[in-house]
């Protein structure tokens, strides 16, 4: 599948998903929508699905700036967090759902998922949409503090400025979190003045019995999720992309005593350090 290959994504299981589960069924008629380079809007010609199965990004309520994100990036990180027949995913910023019916696809009848929404308008589209998944459960709240069962998989689709407790906590023993860490400028672009490498960074962070391990997968510009944001965290953030190293950070810390020079971004909550 070219969506794939464009991230260099070899999961067939991940690509049986992307082919089975159709876009359109989440993004209600067209035409629709797309982000363009210059992140402007442009309509479809028509209806016709096909335009829904390109590498782009497509929009859910364009006067907001809310969007079904880019297919190959999702690959990447779904592909990473490596979802398995059975398992327990949290979708936290789950919008209409399309990204969730491939978890769900993923763990398949054996496994759930839980979606969680803070939009009200969007959290009723996504119930709709999965009446008939009966392993798919939508929660309307507030994702960083809903409560949900212990997760394998936390899959979060929003900016934060730190890990929340919430999602550290849910983790099993052997669980991942991909978690995006954006600065205040990561999601306007027009208004950017730093490169995107330097605004935004997705981690995939597993925790084990030695404890929390760490990798930087990707840099990111994404909604922020506005309750896992701190002004604290935002300030150490900025500074921490200002001094670079994002992509040697191997562990992750809940406790406030790792040396100054190991620890590449300190919050109140947690620091992401470099072993």
């Amino acid at each position: 599948m070219q969506i794939l290959a464009v991230m260099g994504v070899e999961d067939t299981r991940v690509e049986t998903a992307f082919a089975d589960v159709r876009r359109e069924k989440f993004l209600g008629d067209g035409p629709w929508q797309l982000v363009n380079r210059s992140h402007k809007y442009r309509q479809t010609p028509s209806a016709d699905p096909t335009y829904l199965y390109t590498d782009d990004i497509v929009a859910i309520d364009a006067a907001r700036n809310l969007n079904n994100g880019e297919p190959s990036f999702h690959a990447m990180m779904i592909a990473r967090v490596a979802a398995k027949p059975g398992e327990h995913v949290v979708h936290v910023g789950a919008g209409v759902g399309y990204y969730t019916a491939i978890f769900a696809h993923l763990v398949g009848a054996e496994g759930k998922v839980t979606a969680i929404e803070f939009d009200e308008v969007l959290a009723q589209r996504a119930f709709e949409n999965f009446r008939q998944w009966p392993n798919v459960t939508v929660i309307h709240g507030d994702g960083a503090v809903a409560d949900f069962a212990s997760a394998d998989v936390v899959y979060v689709n929003a900016g934060a400025t730190h890990p929340a407790t919430r999602w550290l906590d849910g983790l099993k023993d052997g669980g991942r979190l991909i978690v995006p860490l954006t600065t205040n400028q990561s999601f306007v672009r027009d208004k950017v003045t730093e490169p995107i490498e330097r605004c935004g960074a997705v981690f995939l962070i597993e925790q084990r019995s030695e404890g929390y391990f760490a990798n930087w997968i990707s840099p990111v510009a994404i909604f922020p999720c506005e309750s896992a944001r701190d002004s604290l965290s935002e300030t150490a953030l900025v500074a921490a992309f200002n001094k670079g190293g994002w992509e040697r950070v191997t562990r992750l810390y809940r406790n406030d005593d790792i040396a100054e020079d190991r620890c590449w971004l300190r919050t109140p909550t947690c620091c992401l350090a470099f072993n």
